[in-house]
């Protein structure tokens, strides 16, 4: 630790900080635009200029550091003061600076009232201005569809250029000209490509990047802002839903170190209109080839007269990728107690079984534990598809080095350097066997982590490649005291929940791609199961919340609640559990699922013992009290991993992996229902014209 006097206080602090984390512990502020605490350091903005005794002006605490300040002259620890009229007079001088070109358009400005600029100028700022030439003028870029360029107000803090290269790994962002007549760019104007595009505008310290879809839409002391969970993939990254009314304006990033950090995809930042569009608002029944609106009760009659007049084994019911564990709950209760044994969360096949244990299908060296691992080896998996933040983080402990990293699946951009190592698992099989190179490097790691990717799993081989996986990592000492390194990454919200549940088949019963298949049911639950074609013949229930697959599928439709319009909750692929908050209610009729499931049974003589929330979560966690525990990862059991391995599992199917996420953008029926979504994916798509290299 090294001495430092901050205003006239002593402090100890480690001799990596910067002045301006110095001073922070210290409790003293520091204004600054450039500097992010995730960024690289680039001293562009000198906001954050501090008085250092012995220094002839003013030093920018952000990008000097503590081990170069110098003692005094009898040895005494470095001096810095952040309060003195030099200080306040070079805060000031800065200021004018950045407004001699900044318009005055705050009142038309999307960042108004969550400006970093209009809050340190009202501290920091003068009441004149002795600039009297004309403001420079930058014409606006288009970069995409999600973010709004109004490049006049640009300070060139280069935070979002930082953000491109360092975080999101697609170096899209960048500077041209020099001093004046610097501006930023994508070079040729074209749209950015990268999945967490998005963050630019929270990083943006004045109102040069917006939101383009939310543009002149709300102010934020308008809203209502409601702390939840994201559930448009598998990592449970932490959100702020804002509302105004009964509508959903924004969802923005929380902060949670353990797992998303600060930052969310494009497709959990923008998928807001699809919350109200396509949206089931009332029961629907079929008749002939049409379907007519409905009362709940002549709904609930129809299911009831069905369910009635067939035996117990011609019932199925499958679970979605968005349900919370509560709706799985009831679920399950009713279909226990209508000895329905036909059962599964899994719409796309996977074999992951709670009998093999918890350790067998959860990321059990945890998001946050990525950056203390030395080896990767990417079984099955396009990260940068199924779950981008978690990419991010994987691209982070690659940037501090000393992190082979080893791809068997499609060969793909994932925004950091890999080895290819094969498309299929005869590689997996010759790494467990010790015959190939990279296995020498799993070896030597002392924390390696084997991450299985729903490629592997979701074939029909799957049972044995997870077996495989397994073997891999025991051999290669994945999983061992102190650590467990086999990892699998799920990519819908609801799939741990469900397994932890045990929504699975029963003895005897059928998973879910056998029950889609034709004349294997007479009567099929659906809820919201949306990645999934029902074969003709069977009569379907489907509760849901939009017009997608599922709903044009159905005999019966019962209007549900989307992910923001009920409170439950959900665990993420490494089994942490969290809470989902309602910010809005359901439009029209619809109704929380679980509420309709209780509704039903009344119908079908099976009564579920729960009239509220609260009471289904008692019954809940009675029966499984690991969920009541939030925000917490359980130790998982090394053992699984060994059973696992020495499962007998039958043969592997040479085939090489396939990703099951061919659109990143439309995975799910929210995502579909989205206009913005849809024209990402077009951008996506559309191939990069050529450019002559004369």
């Amino acid at each position: 630790m090294a001495k430092l006097i901050v205003d006239g206080k002593e402090i100890d602090v480690p001799p990596e900080y910067t002045l301006l984390q110095a001073c922070e512990a210290a409790g003293a502020e520091i204004p600054r635009f450039c500097f992010h605490e995730r960024l690289s350091i680039a001293g562009n903005c000198r906001m954050c200029l501090v008085e250092l005794v012995g220094s002839p002006k003013p030093v920018a605490s952000c990008a000097w550091g503590v081990r170069d300040c110098r003692p005094g002259p009898k040895g005494e620890p470095p001096q810095v003061r952040t309060r003195t009229p030099m200080v306040r007079k070079a805060h000031e001088g800065v200021m004018e600076f950045l407004l001699i070109n900044h318009p005055l358009d705050c009142p038309i400005c999307d960042q108004g009232g969550e400006c970093d600029l209009q809050d340190q100028t009202m501290a920091y700022g003068v009441d004149a201005s002795r600039f009297r030439e004309n403001k420079r003028a930058v014409e606006d870029k288009y970069i995409g569809a999600l973010v709004k360029t109004s490049m006049n107000r640009c300070i060139q803090c280069t935070r979002c250029v930082r953000f491109a290269t360092e975080v999101a790994g697609v170096p899209e962002l960048g500077a041209i000209n020099r001093g004046e007549d610097m501006e930023i760019t994508t070079y040729l104007e074209t749209a950015m490509t990268s999945e967490l595009q998005g963050n630019v505008v929270d990083l943006c310290p004045v109102g040069a990047l917006t939101s383009k879809p939310y543009a002149f839409a709300a102010r934020p002391w308008e809203l209502a802002k409601t702390e939840s969970v994201d559930v448009m993939d598998a990592l449970g990254s932490a959100i702020r839903v804002d509302t105004r009314g009964r509508e959903v304006m924004r969802i923005l990033p929380r902060v949670n170190e353990d797992v998303n950090e600060e930052w969310i995809s494009d497709k959990t930042r923008h998928v807001v209109d699809g919350l109200r569009t396509q949206r089931l608002d009332q029961p629907y029944l079929r008749e002939g080839t049409r379907l007519r609106p409905a009362s709940w009760s002549e709904a609930f009659a129809a299911i009831a007269a069905k369910v009635g007049a067939v035996p117990r084994q011609r019932i199925g019911a499958i679970a979605g990728d968005l349900a919370t564990v509560e709706e799985l709950f009831a679920l399950k209760d009713l279909m226990t107690r209508l000895e329905v044994k036909n059962i599964d969360c899994r719409q796309d096949g996977s074999p992951a079984l709670p009998a093999w244990g918890r350790a067998t299908y959860t990321f059990n060296a945890t998001v946050a534990g990525i950056e203390n691992a030395d080896a990767l080896l990417i079984v099955g998996s396009n990260p940068r598809r199924e779950s981008v933040v978690l990419n991010a983080r994987i691209r982070k402990r690659w940037r501090a080095g000393q992190f082979p990293i080893g791809l068997i699946g499609e060969q793909a951009d994932l925004t950091y350097a890999y080895e290819y190592l094969g498309a299929g698992p005869d590689t997996l099989a010759e790494i467990a066997s010790g015959r190939h190179p990279f296995a020498e490097r799993l070896k030597q790691a002392q924390h390696p982590i084997i991450l299985v990717g729903q490629a592997a799993l979701s074939r029909p081989d799957g049972k044995a490649i997870a077996a495989l996986a397994a073997r891999t990592a025991v051999e290669l000492g994945a999983v061992k005291e102190g650590w467990n390194g086999f990892s699998v990454l799920h990519t819908v919200a609801s799939r741990v929940g469900g397994l932890d549940l045990g929504l699975v088949p029963g003895e005897g019963g059928m998973a879910a791609p056998d029950m889609a298949a034709p004349g294997a049911l007479d009567v099929l639950f659906l809820l919201g199961a949306d990645e999934i074609d029902v074969a003709p013949g069977a009569f379907v229930v489907y509760i849901g919340t939009h017009g997608d697959r599922g709903a044009h599928r159905a005999d019966v439709i019962l209007p549900g609640a989307a992910y923001t319009e009920k409170t439950g909750l959900t665990v993420n692929t490494e089994g942490r559990v969290q809470l989902i908050n309602r910010a809005g209610f359901p439009p029209g009729n619809a109704r929380e699922d679980w509420a309709i499931l209780r509704a039903l049974s009344d119908q079908l003589g099976t009564r579920l013992p729960y009239d509220s929330l609260n009471q289904l979560r008692a019954a809940l966690f009675k029966a499984h009290p690991a969920l009541a525990r939030l925000d917490v990862v359980e130790p998982s059991d090394a053992g699984d991993i060994r059973r696992l391995a020495d499962l007998s599992a039958g043969a592997v199917d040479r085939a090489p992996f396939r990703s099951p996420i061919t659109d990143f953008y439309l995975t799910n029926p929210i995502a579909r229902a989205s206009a913005i979504m849809a024209e990402c994916s077009a951008l996506a798509r559309r191939a990069a014209p050529a450019i002559a290299a004369e």
